[in-house]
């Protein structure tokens, strides 16, 4: 009989071989990727933050664009927007409040900046060897708010829902998703093989 250890070791094995054959793959034929790219601009004159129900549909591979608050001649401090923008679960998405499960994202801090407004960009991935980047499941949604910045108190929380679409692809199974209510645990690489395949990722990506 077959150690459990063992079957264990060949599984990781196996899902370490499938996802390094995957992305040899994926840069042999960069041609084949096609993104989309999707602005949004984050301050309370949008009127599609207006209802509360901005919503972005989004596929594998595309990028969200966020545009920062920016003005071309200064304004009288209280004027000018400034925001932190989280990353939170649906709880925290349906009443507005980072503090109930989230994290900070970015920070619109610069109105004024001479080089055009900041801009922030999220790459919907299914895997990433970044240790800043997230990993995205099709088929699940994703949530955004923003809080006014302390000397802001009465501007307006802004939020922003996006849906990842579902992709035809059922051979390689994409991660947990992050900050969803999907609380089902998943099986993890031992140390050995998630090193080994974080490397031969970030090799992949330089080359």
């Amino acid at each position: 009989m077959m150690d459990k250890h063992c079957v264990v070791y060949q599984m990781e094995l196996t899902l370490l071989m499938i996802t390094v054959l995957f992305w040899v793959t994926v840069w042999a034929d960069d041609s084949k990727i096609i993104s989309d790219r999707y602005a949004v601009y984050w301050n309370s004159t949008n009127p599609r933050f207006v209802h509360g129900e901005y919503t972005v549909e989004v596929a594998i591979n595309d990028y969200l664009d966020i545009y920062c608050p920016h003005y071309e001649t200064p304004l009288p401090p209280e004027r000018m927007e400034r925001y932190i923008l989280y990353m939170v679960s649906y709880d925290s998405y349906i009443t507005c409040n980072h503090l109930i499960r989230g994290f900070k994202r970015w920070e619109c801090n610069r109105p004024l900046s001479p080089s055009g407004p900041l801009k922030f960009s999220e790459k919907f991935q299914l895997f990433t060897p970044f240790s800043l980047g997230f990993e995205f499941r099709p088929g699940h949604e994703y949530y955004y708010i923003s809080s006014p910045h302390p000397n802001l108190a009465g501007k307006p929380c802004l939020k922003l829902r996006v849906y990842v679409k579902p992709t035809n692809d059922s051979v390689y199974e994409s991660p947990e998703p992050f900050l969803t209510d999907d609380t089902n645990s998943g099986h993890f690489l031992s140390p050995c093989l998630f090193l080994l395949l974080l490397a031969l990722l970030v090799l992949f990506s330089s080359s």
